[in-house]
């Protein structure tokens, strides 16, 4: 295999509808994993529970003929299913709107997306943005994390603006300045043949809600407290992996022990306590 062949060491890697990410040939966390694991998300857990109610709710007829663990672990996907739907559709509305934007003819664009992209586009016409990128992956090797950021452009009377765009029911939350100012953070841009360029200074952060009707735009007032904020909660999320959670790689509580009643029994809990 030639050089030109071989895989850049620091890459995203798309695997169906998810990705990782590689830095220096070494996985590295991404800025929605290390959000989603160090952030309280209460609303998150009542929307949870809304989500398979309204599920057993409009199937009720269906699932009555599955069986208990079938029924069991149908309704347990049913969150991240919608999530994961959620996120994608947000892709694929700023990606389809960029293609139209930029006069390409014969764009499909699905049914339950037209009124999102159509906002989208009302959207560019009202803030005739320039120089704008999408869908770039940026790499932050002091604190050791990558991303993909929605958008950065020029936007007058807001200078370079890195904006983030959401599609859901329920609008922007403030963890989306979090999520923003660690893009921002970043220290280069990740190119598809490996090369990177230096992360411009970013001006103004923001935030785009496509609903299905009309858009609304906001400025998120971010800072360096706030992205000291992420870096907590990356932390947090790290902590909880490598400690805490069910897959810890060294976790803080022991096996359980026995009395040192034997010289074999001792040099376990020696051991365990070391």
């Amino acid at each position: 295999m030639s050089p030109r062949q071989l895989r850049p060491q620091t890459r995203r890697v798309d695997r169906g509808r998810n990705h990782e990410y590689f830095l220096d040939g070494t996985k590295c966390d991404g800025v929605t994993t290390l959000l989603n694991g160090g952030v309280p998300k209460p609303a998150l857990t009542a929307w949870a529970a809304r989500s398979v109610a309204e599920f057993v709710a409009s199937r009720r007829g269906i699932l009555t003929e599955l069986g208990d663990d079938e029924l069991i672990d149908l309704c347990k996907g049913v969150p991240f299913r919608d999530r994961d739907k959620a996120a994608n559709r947000g892709t694929e509305v700023h990606a389809l709107a960029a293609r139209l934007g930029a006069g390409e003819k014969n764009v499909t664009v699905p049914e339950e997306l037209l009124g999102p992209v159509d906002a989208y586009i009302a959207w560019e016409a009202a803030w005739q943005p320039t120089n704008v990128r999408t869908e770039l992956t940026v790499i932050n090797r002091r604190y050791r994390y990558m991303g993909t950021l929605d958008w950065l452009g020029e936007l007058e009377d807001l200078g370079t603006t890195l904006l983030d765009i959401k599609t859901s029911r329920s609008g922007i939350f403030a963890e989306t300045g979090l999520q923003a100012i660690a893009y921002g953070s970043a220290e280069s841009i990740l190119h598809d043949d490996g090369s990177e360029e230096p992360m411009p200074h970013v001006e103004t952060y923001a935030a785009l809600w496509l609903t299905p009707d009309d858009f609304q735009f906001y400025v998120l007032h971010v800072d360096e407290q706030d992205f000291r904020e992420f870096l907590y909660a990356a932390q947090t999320t790290r902590w909880i992996r490598e400690r805490a959670g069910d897959r810890a790689t060294r976790p803080v509580v022991s096996g359980a022990l026995v009395p040192p009643t034997t010289k074999a029994n001792l040099s376990v809990v020696k051991e365990a306590t070391a």
